[in-house]
């Protein structure tokens, strides 16, 4: 099967890639993006004589700073397993079908999900079926099915996320195969463990129009209610071992960083009291703490390599990262006045190792 790949959006990372070292410039373009400006603004010490942070500013830039201590942007919380998870059709109206896996305690601790695949069993259509549809061209006699990931939210209402998407043949029956491994991501995000992970499958008809069949009412998967052994959904989760292909945390101060090094979090100082740019504009921080990921990664042993060749060598990225509040002066009018600015992803919390270096996605919006 040739999954469906799906462009999903990204947390921009003001990094040259993700865990790479932090540099004046780059820290300058994000501020530059978050306050919309093209430049610099021009500011001397005569504007800044009389300035004065208000305390409602100062309270601002506190409870900023405080929060993003504790509210990180995670990445994938990736994760040599092998597991299969039985799957039950709660609802079966026309040709969409919902499918819920309990998850629970299913993801090994300390390990990473390199993919998740759901396999559906097509059941072979009877020839008196086939007959009554007359003869159908091989264009006709195929069908869409799509796969969706189902979320419910706190207030009831449901949203879904397209994952994967293909062709089948009225004529075929056996296993098919789909891509959701961004399905198990999504649901990782929720944090919620005891939450089952909701996939929607829609069967539909390719092509529309007065001459379109109905030929994709024929194919069906088989549920729940299929005898032991004879097609009941599968979902199989493969996964990585952290403790051998994952980081260890923060560098030690004390060793020296060589070629072997295991991957790692190396603290970076950014001096902004250094920085031309910064002065009379950033008033606070001073100077913060952005961390790196320094260090090489595990790769798997080339028969996982060959089974899983759309994985790329696993590198030292930054999985999780936090905001940096400032203080800064803005001038308007002819007066100078404080505001309180954040900026995403500036700081390293978490350096992991992954496939092709993947960015930390986007946060799941309520």
């Amino acid at each position: 099967m040739q999954p469906l790949w799906l462009c999903w959006a990204l947390w921009v990372l003001p990094l040259a890639s993700p865990g790479a070292a932090l540099t004046g410039e780059q820290l300058l373009g994000s501020l530059l993006r978050q306050l919309q400006l093209r430049e610099v603004p021009t500011l001397d010490r005569a504007d800044m004589e009389e300035l004065v942070i208000p305390t409602h500013v100062r309270a601002q830039y506190v409870a900023l700073l405080q929060r993003s201590h504790g509210d990180r942007s995670r990445g994938k919380r990736f994760s040599q397993s092998f597991r299969e998870v039985a799957g039950r059709f709660l609802a079966s109206e026309a040709s969409t079908h919902l499918l819920v896996f309990g998850m629970e305690q299913r993801l090994p601790p300390n390990s990473e999900l390199v993919q998740a695949v759901l396999r559906l069993f097509q059941q072979p259509v009877p020839k008196a079926a086939l007959h009554r549809h007359g003869r159908l061209s091989p264009r006709s006699a195929q069908a869409r099915v799509t796969v969706e990931w189902l979320r419910v939210r706190d207030d009831g209402s449901n949203r879904t996320s397209l994952i994967d998407s293909r062709l089948v043949s009225v004529h075929e029956s056996g296993w098919k195969a789909f891509d959701v491994t961004e399905a198990v991501n999504f649901w990782q995000q929720l944090n919620r463990p005891r939450q089952p992970l909701l996939l929607q499958v829609s069967v539909q008809r390719e092509h529309l129009g007065p001459l379109a069949s109905g030929a994709h009412k024929l194919v069906r998967f088989a549920s729940q209610g299929a005898p032991a052994g004879l097609g009941e959904p599968q979902l199989e989760l493969h996964t990585l071992d952290l403790g051998d292909y994952g980081a260890q945390g923060d560098c030690d101060p004390e060793a020296p960083m060589t070629e072997g090094t295991r991957c790692c979090r190396q603290e970076m100082y950014i001096d902004l009291q250094g920085m031309k740019w910064a002065e009379n504009w950033v008033l606070e921080p001073p100077g913060f703490l952005a961390y790196e990921c320094v260090g090489t990664c595990q790769q798997p042993p080339e028969a996982l390599a060959f089974k899983w060749p759309f994985l790329g060598p696993r590198q030292c990225i930054a999985s999780e990262t936090a905001s940096l509040p400032m203080i800064v002066s803005i001038k308007e009018g002819g007066r100078t006045r404080p505001q309180v600015v954040s900026l995403p992803n500036i700081r390293v919390q978490k350096c992991s190792c992954a496939s092709d270096g993947a960015l930390v996605p986007r946060r799941l919006q309520p």
